[in-house]
């Protein structure tokens, strides 16, 4: 192997704010924040938007975020969906 070309591949600390849940893994990832671990080590840190503690797949919880209206205007383009068990005419 050529020397100097593959980045380091070192522990590294990897935070959801949103869901205040945090995890130690190994990764090549380049961090500018530092973080002191619950081991007393300082390990470079990174914060994502989405983790298994935050993302509806994991979590059961579905949130319908709309953005500038984008459920009404698809129901206004499209009309709303009839639920199960209401007459077909």
């Amino acid at each position: 192997m050529k020397p100097d070309i593959h980045p380091q591949y070192r522990p590294v600390v990897f935070t959801d704010p949103s869901a205040e849940f945090s995890f130690l893994t190994r990764s090549t990832v380049d961090a500018k924040e530092t973080i002191e671990w619950e081991d007393g080590n300082t390990y470079p840190l990174v914060k994502v938007e989405i983790s298994s503690a935050s993302h509806p797949f994991f979590t059961g919880q579905m949130k319908i975020v709309d953005t500038a209206g984008r459920v009404e205007r698809f129901e206004r383009r499209y009309g709303r969906r009839k639920k199960a068990g209401e007459g077909a005419e």
